[in-house]
């Protein structure tokens, strides 16, 4: 087990010195092996390849693909538009309109940079302007943005299904539960923050035409997920694969057919972004899985399983042990790397305790997700204090009552899980 603790401390070792994590976790892995000794440096490529390989992964650059063809253009605006007149009105109306965007925004995406970024770009300034602080229009982007891995289709989702091999469908349709309590928790959150601080409301003035006019334009956004997720996918018309191209296919329909806003100099920007955006989450699958491999022919998954199981006594125990890791896991690693790493880890111990794999992707996927917001390496943190130039000192204190409320959902999900049908 000496080349695992090797391998683990390299990684940890380069990650607080700021080595990308993506380099932290290989060079780890190439140490770790080169202690091993009896295995080939050429395995280490075959392992890393191999995930990309999976005909599922070809759904994430396509659904990045889809997010960037449509956050770039007009449909943005309007679904933002339609949330404003909806939600408005409310008190703490402007950080509800960031979450129902999201909402709208996550069956497209799967991913929660991209939504902090896209959505965070048009709301914080806006938000900044009629009068809510920088930091409560930073924490509530870098929060809700998160609804974009919990709401199918989502990235870590896919990852989780083929680490662990169950169908990408029953994950999708275990995560629709916990994406809506978590959206309502959040437009509670933002109430109650706007209430307490004395925040003023948006006059948007909502009218039966003005609404059917905002809904008819944002109607092409919201029916992705109901159309190509809900029905084409799980009725098993095609696969994950399948549904991410016909999305691209169908955002582009949009912006040349309805929207006009899309021409070809336009369209070659968007797939270079994308292509880069793919690129950095392929090259964490690739490493990930190399580390995860020499953690898993060390029996370090099956160590860690049995030790939990002799020293905790309840069934209980062990979730709150699990989720304690992944707590701790993603204050300081990506949700893709850590969902590659901690799926064959935390599988055995599932199963030890005969818990349904489905039901320990959802709890990896919504506790991993607060690391996204979370000191000290949360990506939606320092997306969105950057866009609302405020620091990130002052967004993590405006973020609280929002910890709280995903905390809550982690509870749920985790022991309460017929609550929310993940089981």
């Amino acid at each position: 087990m000496i080349e695992v603790a090797l391998a683990t401390f390299i990684f940890i070792a380069l990650l607080m010195a700021g080595v990308p994590v993506a380099f932290a976790i290989i060079a780890g892995t190439v140490v770790g092996l080169f202690v091993l000794g009896s295995l080939p440096m050429e395995a280490l490529t075959q392992q890393s390849v191999s995930p990309l390989s999976d005909y599922s992964m070809l759904a994430i650059p396509f659904f990045i693909l889809t997010a960037e063809l449509l956050f770039s253009g007009t449909l943005g605006r309007q679904v933002i538009g339609l949330a404003t007149r909806v939600v408005g009105r409310f008190r703490g109306g402007v950080g509800m309109t960031n979450v129902l965007t999201n909402v709208a925004f996550s069956g497209i995406s799967g991913s929660a940079v991209a939504d902090a970024t896209g959505i965070g770009k048009v709301v914080i300034p806006w938000t900044k302007k009629i009068g809510y602080s920088a930091g409560y229009g930073a924490a509530v982007n870098a929060s809700s943005s998160v609804l974009g891995v919990i709401i199918p289709p989502s990235i870590p989702m896919i990852l989780f299904a083929a680490a662990s091999g169950v169908s990408v469908a029953a994950v999708f349709n275990a995560g629709i539960g916990p994406g809506i309590l978590m959206a309502g928790l959040l437009l509670f959150g933002c109430w109650f923050v706007a209430v307490r601080e004395g925040f003023p409301r948006i006059r948007a003035k909502l009218t039966p035409k003005r609404f059917l006019i905002d809904l008819l334009f944002a109607t092409p956004a919201i029916i992705i997920p109901v159309i190509l997720i809900r029905v084409v996918l799980f009725t098993g018309i095609a696969t994950v694969t399948e549904v991410a191209v016909l999305a691209v296919v169908y955002a582009v329909a949009v912006r040349v057919l309805l929207y006009h806003d899309l021409n070809t100099s336009q369209l070659i920007k968007i797939i270079v972004n994308s292509a880069a955006a793919s690129a950095v989450v392929l090259l964490l699958i690739m490493f990930s899985s190399a580390l995860a491999w020499l953690l898993t022919i060390q029996e370090a998954p099956q160590s860690l399983a049995a030790f939990m199981t002799e020293n905790f006594q309840s069934r209980t125990t062990v979730i709150l042990a699990i989720v304690l890791i992944l707590l701790l896991t993603g204050m300081f690693l990506d949700m893709a790397p850590a969902i590659l790493l901690l799926t064959p880890v935390l599988l055995p111990l599932a199963t030890a305790v005969e818990m349904d794999p489905v039901h320990l992707g959802l709890i990896m996927v919504t506790t991993l997700a607060i690391g996204l917001y979370t000191p000290p390496f949360g990506t939606t943190l320092y997306i969105s204090a950057s866009i609302g130039k405020v620091s990130v000192i002052e967004t993590t204190k405006a973020l609280w009552p929002f910890y709280l409320l995903a905390g809550l959902v982690v509870i749920i999900v985790a022991f309460f899980p017929q609550w929310v049908g993940v089981i």
